[in-house]
């Protein structure tokens, strides 16, 4: 028989109305106080509201104030496709020359990504102590040595993934997953960028193609496209920049000046259209870059003496003219941090074509061999683009970083010549505003196989970046799909001992 008694009477009724009436009058008086977290303002890290950068749809990259005083305002990212050993380049350890070709300690029957591993096997390149600071690196790549006193280094380096993918979009995003944008997208995002005619992200990819994650590695992601990198290098410049025959300049000029009329008009029809904005901001600077971007991929009026402390001047041979590609590549880099562009991405190595470590860093069987082609490509270039930021002025607001998906370990594989991959302790590198140099923070093993001393994370690296550049990483964020969404995802230290 039913109980009545379970029944809702009138008085019933009105009475649980009136608690839940209460109840949204506190809600919305605790909201008004800033006491109930909202989507606008739920807390991206224990205690602290995001910040998200007012955007203006017609001009998204209109330069954004920091969060606090940065030390530095550009950044310059050098990205070695296919792991780069720190054996081999930037981690010395004479314990592994005192070891070589014995089996690691505690690595009995050690499976890393390819297969089992053979013994330690020391560097084939000399390392030697280089500068004022004695800092040991490796010959193979001997003028980035000669610069080591103007270097951080973190040598804790530490990632989740042994696979190329993966690797590149933690190392590019902060996740291993596709989707997620990329570190260039997140600081134009906060940013913006103090150059009116050219885009606030490039991504300069090798002259033998992109890396293997692709435009992973310079996408937006979950942020407005507007925020992507744009990527072309010296090679293949933009398409489409030339007018048509028949089209002289002043016709050019007299069509811009009316395409920007009647786009005004139109946008004065759709008051608050922030997509009709934005579409429209996007072909104004695509026009703006017609006229701008020959000029800088234009390196005929660069002095004899900078091509050839670049190595562009040579050719004849695989590395003559890989080096002569990855120098121009560098001089256009160098050139769009004198313009302005916020956060530039240069790229040494490619997806790998023609097979195993021809393209990339990626020496899984014949180290030597591989290793001798892709430390002379990289070592001239890079050594002197980085002299020339210092000896133009530009390191006083640019960071420099440069880094790899992950590292290589000190054993030979298994009956090969090559090292296979390491994610476990490897080696990046800062320069210029904000880091301390001559400088070197935390340290691998006596193998340079694992992290043992101030070990750190990727996050942390992208953390300690951020805040050089004036940005809170536990407040900068993105709402999306119900996650307040970070570079740094949860995670994450500022590495305060290397700041200057």
């Amino acid at each position: 028989m039913l109980d009545k008694r379970h029944l809702l009477d009138r008085r019933d009724f009105l009475s649980h109305s009136a608690g839940g009436f209460g109840a949204v009058a506190l809600a919305q008086l605790m909201a008004s106080e800033g006491l109930l977290a909202g989507v606008k303002d739920r807390e991206s890290a224990p205690g602290k509201k995001p910040i998200r950068p007012e955007i203006n749809p017609a001009s998204p990259h209109a330069p954004r104030k920091p969060h606090f005083t940065p030390r530095a305002t550009q950044v310059l990212q050098i990205f070695c496709s296919g792991a780069i050993s720190q054996v081999d380049t930037f981690d010395y350890k004479p314990e592994l020359v005192r070891q070589h070709g014995k089996p690691l300690p505690g690595g009995d029957k050690l499976i890393t990504f390819q297969g089992a591993q053979g013994n330690l096997t020391k560097s084939p390149w000399e390392f030697k102590p280089r500068g004022e600071s004695g800092k040991m690196v490796s010959e193979l790549v001997p003028r980035l040595g000669q610069l080591a006193d103007e270097m951080c280094f973190v040598h804790s380096l530490t990632g989740k993934t042994n696979t190329h993918g993966p690797g590149e979009n933690f190392m590019c995003t902060g996740f291993t997953l596709d989707g997620f944008p990329s570190a260039g997208a997140w600081m134009t995002y906060a940013l913006g960028s103090e150059a009116e005619d050219l885009p606030a992200y490039v991504a300069i990819p090798d002259v033998r193609g992109t890396p293997q994650s692709s435009v992973n590695c310079w996408g937006p992601g979950f942020l407005p496209a507007a925020f992507q990198g744009t990527d072309f290098n010296a090679a293949k410049p933009l398409r489409n920049l030339a007018p048509p025959e028949g089209i002289n300049a002043g016709i050019d000029a007299a069509t811009r000046q009316f395409l920007e009329r009647q786009n005004r008009r139109h946008l004065e029809s759709f008051p608050g259209d922030s997509a009709l904005a934005a579409r429209i901001a996007s072909y104004e600077l695509a026009a703006k870059m017609q006229l701008s971007i020959p000029g800088i991929t234009d390196l005929s009026s660069e002095p004899a003496h900078v091509l050839r402390a670049y190595g562009t001047d040579e050719s004849g041979n695989k590395v003559k003219d890989l080096r002569a590609a990855y120098g121009r590549n560098c001089i256009l880099a160098r050139r769009l941090i004198e313009k302005g562009v916020r956060f530039v991405q240069l790229f040494n190595g490619a997806y790998q074509t023609g097979g195993e470590g021809v393209s990339n860093w990626d020496g899984h069987k014949q180290i030597k061999n591989q290793y001798s082609v892709h430390g002379p490509v990289l070592d001239q270039p890079t050594a002197a683009l980085l002299k020339d930021l210092k000896d133009r002025g530009l390191l006083a607001n640019t960071l420099v970083i440069f880094n790899s998906e992950f590292g290589r370990m000190p054993t030979f594989q298994k009956g090969a010549s090559g090292r296979d991959h390491n994610p476990s302790g490897f080696t990046a590198w800062m320069a210029g505003a904000g880091v301390k140099a001559p400088f070197s923070y935390g340290k691998t093993d006596d193998f340079s196989y694992k992290a043992v001393e101030n070990v750190t994370t990727v996050y942390d690296f992208y953390a300690t970046v951020l805040h050089i550049l004036g940005l809170d990483h536990e407040r900068l964020s993105f709402y999306h799909n119900g996650i307040e969404r970070r570079l740094t995802d949860v995670h994450g230290h500022v590495i305060k001992d290397i700041l200057t």
